[in-house]
């Protein structure tokens, strides 16, 4: 029986996330020489894996990771429109504690199914979750099988896996924060997916 697997990996390291700066709008902040490092390990790991096609988002960070990803299967990346970070709007390029709780305000109502919420001068959940759904929907429709690799962003990656995932709530969407290259691991199950891992996290597989 043919499985297919998504695998959400976040980019590596930028100058941006060395500073805590929110960097949402493409395309964005290039890989620092540790987030080159960082993705040539995970290619490395990824290198015997039987990955059938690697996407990434339109950001330059998500890009370069994956292109090291890709490079030992011999495969292109594909950049795809709407997998790209939640759009921070009025609080891009901003570093601090107010700017950063002013994301988390929103983004916790995200997790808890309230997708009216809006960043300031940004999207509503609403206008994520539709682009992302569609991208994953345009994948699934290209793949029966093996491992398919999507690199994005961290603060998306969580709220899709909790749309996707029939094991996955809001909880987890809000602790299991993501560092750099870490990643979610997703099943195709029947019209739905089921979360295998979670860098960080202990899941329940049943």
């Amino acid at each position: 029986m043919s499985t297919l697997q998504l695998l959400l990996v976040r980019h590596g390291q930028t100058s941006a996330n060395v500073i805590r700066a929110l960097d949402s709008k493409p395309p964005g902040a290039p890989l620092t020489d540790e987030g080159h490092a960082q993705a040539a390990k995970v290619a490395a790991r990824l290198s015997t894996s039987p990955v059938v096609a690697v996407y990434a988002s339109t950001a330059i960070r998500a890009q370069e990771t994956a292109a090291h990803i890709a490079s030992p299967h011999d495969l292109e990346v594909q950049v795809m429109e709407g997998v790209q970070e939640v759009f921070v709007g009025d609080l891009e390029g901003r570093t601090g504690e107010t700017a950063l709780k002013a994301f988390v305000q929103v983004y916790d109502r995200w997790t808890a199914n309230d997708l009216t919420a809006r960043m300031p001068g940004g999207e509503d959940g609403h206008e994520i979750k539709a682009r992302y759904m569609a991208a994953v929907d345009a994948i699934r429709a290209q793949h029966v099988d093996g491992l398919v690799v999507l690199v994005s962003h961290g603060g998306v990656i969580r709220l899709a896996a909790e749309w996707l995932a029939d094991n996955v709530d809001g909880r987890i969407a809000i602790t299991g924060i993501l560092p750099n290259t870490g990643h979610v691991l997703l099943e195709a199950d029947g019209d739905t997916w089921h979360c295998l891992e979670w860098t960080g996290l202990e899941l329940m597989h049943g």
